[in-house]
């Protein structure tokens, strides 16, 4: 299989200007709204994350795979109603066991990063899924 640099520079500049600041504001706001660690703070944030954050994030991430693919905003449309549900399904099988690990051990200075591990996988699951037809 060739590598597609293309495609690697896209999902790159996805994760500098949008997954990492969005991530790493996203926790510090968490973590001003449910202060500490706690197994019910914790509880609390990943609740938050999977049923507010993830169901947007997961939109604009397939919308801006679009535009970095090119495609017209119907076409964008069509991808999110072709594909959302099945990615979203999917992140639940994945992100809230990750999340409640994340924050409940995981000091503030460390979650990007935590993430980010977890991500690898996932995003390679996201490349392929946003890059099907």
């Amino acid at each position: 299989a060739n590598h597609n640099m293309k495609r690697t520079i896209k999902l790159t500049s996805i994760g500098l200007c949008f997954v990492g600041p969005v991530l790493g504001g996203w926790y510090k706001l968490l973590d001003q709204l449910f202060p500490g660690n706690t197994k019910i703070v914790a509880l609390k944030k990943m609740c938050l994350d999977q049923g507010l954050l993830a169901p947007i994030f997961l939109g604009c991430f397939i919308s801006l795979t679009g535009v970095l693919n090119g495609l017209s905003a119907d076409e964008i449309w069509l991808k999110l109603n072709k594909d959302y549900k099945d990615t979203l399904i999917t992140n639940y099988y994945i992100w809230p066991a990750v999340q409640m690990t994340n924050f409940y051990f995981m000091p503030l200075k460390h979650r990007v990063a935590t993430v980010q591990i977890v991500s690898v996988m996932w995003n390679c699951y996201l490349s392929w899924k946003t890059q099907k037809p």
